[in-house]
């Protein structure tokens, strides 16, 4: 067995199983955790790894993977920061080869891995090896730890469930009851003696959380791995007092499921460029908790972190990612502005709009008013092809001034001369091009060209079309009307593009304007769902004229829309 200690804080050793389940340790599942998630795919994946490196050479030792430990040395007490996906499935494995045994000494010893049979005689209280979170803790107890509840398990109905870490429990203990059962009686004691004394874990263990955060970078194991949320939710519940320790732990998985896993993880990003108003250069890891956490942790108001910054800011974030602002008046047209956002090519505009639902949620005209002037900087300095330091930069600043009261009038939402040109000359110039820009000026374009009329796009594909095409057959109409010299002029412009809501293939791009008019410029009921096709339709003939007049119309559109002139 190797063991090392590195800067005499984290220890590191490789233990069979059978020290694992052990008087040595008793691990326990903070509440902080998120629940035990493990579902067939991965349950039966780790069976069949350990049933093939057991074929393969059963005198070989063969390396699980690893658990990451909150431990004082000498003392058993546990908490598992990371492996409780595999340590919890390893004991229900156990479970299911001590119900199956026929041999009631082989049943007692397995029970003996998954229970501290305890001595009375050294004071050694009976105690099962693994404590899950207190929400799924008693139900594992009985139907797991305890001896001879298998069946019962296996009956217990969807609706009776009150978590899903319960279902993937009683889920996967069928799951590996119907492949272990078909095994005879000498093929699963082998199955054990691979399991208890050839099946490694690697155990690292350090006594505090700081110590501990420096492993999860380097480790590689097979379980889902541990976020950057999920360390900051370890330090911070580890600091609110233990009799409401259970409370947030709720809050927080209620507000990490509503946005998802990778939606929460983008909040903390989000919420460090509202707070600190500079743009990340580190790792989120180290630069949350310096820049944002360090207050709370030091002065003990861990808890004010989550009620008064993370709960309201995940709430915001809901509302973006859904598009489901509601208020008592016409919540329909902040969604609006959300779904706008959301076609844009990057998130860096996500923690303005944060701060102003967080700060003005309730005001729905100043909200209107704001996202408004947000959406034309965004849109703008997307045409201008800002690059993301200066457009990190721009949003920094206008956190700055919005947090020293500038509201509607914060400097950095308005564009200075030289800024409106370079818009003017983007959406003048050849901006199919452009491929991240061209889609959203066509989609804010077609909209206020509809007017009122409530416009939506939630068409599953929206393409860019050319009108003139890129590349016209010789023998085609289009060689006649447009010299070489038009033909590079005007097939990438404004006035050339229009939308579709399908796919259409080379051929059909290239084919002369009353064909691609009938064909593909209309639905099947004679009209395009776009405005700027729809009028497409209604143009008799396209020339380097027409085209002239219509590329000035839809940029004075464009600069009435976003204030250029």
């Amino acid at each position: 067995m190797a063991e090392k200690t590195v800067k005499s804080k984290i220890h590191a050793a490789e233990q069979p199983l059978n020290q694992i389940f052990s008087p040595q340790f008793e691990f326990s599942i903070p509440d902080y955790q998120r629940p035990y998630a493990w579902g067939g795919e991965q349950t039966s994946q780790l069976l069949s790894d350990i049933m093939e490196a057991q074929r393969r050479n059963p005198e070989e030792p063969y390396f699980l993977g690893s658990l990451v430990l909150v431990k004082e040395e000498g003392n058993p007490k546990a908490d598992v920061i990371d492996g409780q996906q595999r340590l919890t499935t390893l004991t229900i494995l156990l479970a299911v080869l001590r119900e199956l045994s026929e041999n009631p000494q082989v049943r007692s010893e397995m029970h003996e891995y998954i229970v501290e049979p305890g001595k009375i005689t050294s004071g050694i209280a009976s105690n099962p090896r693994l404590h899950l979170r207190a929400r799924d803790r008693a139900f594992f107890t009985v139907y797991i730890q305890e001896q001879g509840k298998l069946q019962e398990l296996f009956d217990v109905s969807d609706v009776q469930l009150k978590t899903d870490a319960q279902k993937s429990i009683r889920d996967n203990a069928k799951l590996l009851h119907d492949e272990l059962a078909i095994l005879s009686e000498e093929q699963r004691m082998t199955l054990i003696m691979m399991l208890t004394l050839r099946t490694f874990l690697v155990m690292v263990s350090t006594e505090d959380l700081d110590s501990a955060h420096r492993i999860f970078s380097v480790m590689n194991a097979r379980g889902l791995d541990l976020s950057a949320a999920d360390i900051f939710k370890a330090e911070l519940i580890g600091r609110v007092p233990e009799n409401f320790r259970g409370v947030y732990a709720d809050k927080w998985e209620v507000a990490e499921v509503d946005l998802g896993r990778d939606g929460f993880s983008d909040l903390f990003q989000h919420i460090r460029m509202i707070m600190t108003k500079v743009r990340g250069r580190q790792e989120i890891l180290k630069e949350f908790r310096e820049q944002v956490l360090d207050p709370y942790l030091q002065n003990a108001t861990a808890a004010s972190f989550i009620d008064d910054v993370l709960l309201p800011y995940a709430e915001a974030y809901e509302t973006v990612i859904d598009r489901s602002y509601q208020s008592s008046g016409s919540a329909d047209r902040i969604n609006k502005w959300l779904v706008r956002f959301g076609q844009l090519d990057n998130q860096d505009w996500v923690p303005p709009v944060l701060w102003a639902l967080r700060h003005h949620g309730d005001d729905e005209d100043w909200l209107d008013a704001f996202l408004r002037k947000l959406e034309r900087l965004a849109a703008t300095m997307l045409i201008r092809r800002e690059y993301q330091t200066p457009r990190a930069q721009r949003y920094a600043n206008l956190l700055k001034e919005l947090d020293a009261g500038f509201g509607l009038d914060a400097p950095s939402l308005e564009l200075d001369r030289l800024e409106r040109q370079s818009v003017l000359d983007g959406l003048s110039g050849p901006i199919y091009e452009a491929k991240r820009v061209v889609k959203y000026v066509l989609l804010r374009l077609d909209e206020t060209l509809a007017g009122t009329s409530g416009v939506t796009y939630d068409h599953p594909i929206i393409t860019v079309e050319h009108v003139l095409p890129q590349n016209p057959k010789e023998s085609s109409e289009w060689m006649g009307a447009f010299t070489d010299e038009q033909r590079a002029e005007w097939t990438h412009r404004l006035g050339n593009l229009v939308l579709l809501n399908r796919r259409k293939n080379a051929e059909a791009s290239n084919r002369d304007f009353e064909h691609k008019k009938s064909r593909y410029f209309s639905g099947p009921n004679g009209s395009a769902p776009f405005t700027l096709t729809i009028q497409v339709n209604g143009t008799p003939a396209w020339t380097p004229a027409v085209l002239e007049e219509r590329q000035q119309k839809l940029v004075a559109r464009l600069s009435s829309l976003w204030s250029l002139s």
